[in-house]
């Protein structure tokens, strides 16, 4: 579908946005305003990295926005959390190109575009990336109740399969969304250079470094609980192994006596002897109480 969300006497450029468009209706809109071949063909890859180029007389910007698939639990690629926003850009026309519904871009037409307030194309594609940016707040508040929520279990209730298995496609998120940022820094960095001074473009970079640098956090933060988890449980291997031993260590000499005399040779006199039971008896006693006596003196026990 294509619709035009900026035109009129009071605007110097026009906005055209492409929602879904068919091969058909994104040539044609390439023809009319004259867009490079190279650029429609990454226009149309749904999972393009975010991209900043300039081609001619326009510059050529992918920008990822967070938008997941909400009936897959265990989404954890670009192209399930994301939406691809394609924006082709002049100082005469704004064309938008995305697969999925995005009301933002709807809202921004209509709240400041028809209002007046973006006089400039370039002030519309500020707002675009804004938006887009802030998309990234919603999961990364979850992903942080989440890494408490893991946290807490790991820590103070019981640790099962189900723990690790939330850890890792929580790790696979964090880790994908925070390329996606990581990736959209070309788009921030030439909307607003360094030392511009420009304060409308300012709260897009300030914006940018929040998102980063919360991501960054949850990146650690969920590494650091991966290896705590491991750890736990190698730990908690490592006392069941070191009773398993103590247990073998008391038995071993025991069974060792027992199969000595379960032997039933007709030459052992011990077979013979009215004391012998409680005698093998008593010797496994002593046994016993000398290697318990052992392994407090090693502070094993």
């Amino acid at each position: 579908m294509v619709r035009k969300l900026a035109e009129g006497a009071h605007l110097n450029y026009e906005w055209i946005d492409l929602l879904d468009p068919s091969e058909e209706d994104l040539q044609q809109v390439a023809q009319q305003y004259g867009l490079h071949e190279a650029s429609v063909t990454d226009a149309m890859q749904a999972d393009h990295i975010p991209k900043y180029e300039r081609v001619k007389d326009y510059t050529f910007i992918i920008l990822r926005i967070y938008s997941p698939d909400e009936h897959n639990d265990e989404a954890d690629t670009v192209k399930e959390l994301t939406n691809k926003i394609t924006i082709f850009i002049s100082q005469t026309y704004i064309i938008t190109i995305h697969r999925k519904e995005w009301p933002v871009l709807e809202r921004i037409s209509s709240q400041l575009v028809k209002k007046g307030e973006c006089k400039k194309s370039a002030h519309v594609l500020n707002e675009i990336v804004k938006a887009g940016l802030l998309t990234f707040d919603v999961p990364g508040t979850k992903l942080t109740k989440h890494i408490e929520h893991f946290e807490e279990h790991i820590f103070l209730k019981d640790r099962r399969s189900a723990i690790l298995k939330g850890l890792y496609f929580m790790k696979r998120r964090v880790d994908v969304l925070r390329r996606v940022l990581l990736l959209s820094s070309d788009i921030v960095e030439n909307i607003d250079p360094p030392g511009s001074g420009n304060a409308y473009t300012r709260d897009v970079r300030d914006l940018y470094i929040k998102q980063q640098s919360l991501f960054e956090s949850l990146f650690e933060n969920t590494n650091h609980l991966l290896n705590i988890y491991f750890n736990i449980s190698a730990h908690k291997t490592n006392e069941i192994i070191r009773v398993l031993t103590i247990f073998s260590v008391f038995f071993l000499p025991l069974t060792f006596i027992a199969g000595i005399y379960g032997m039933n040779f007709n030459f052992m006199p011990e077979l013979k002897w009215k004391q012998g039971y409680p005698g093998a008896m008593l010797l496994m006693v002593a046994v016993t109480l000398s290697i318990y006596a052992w392994f407090k003196r090693k502070k094993w026990l």
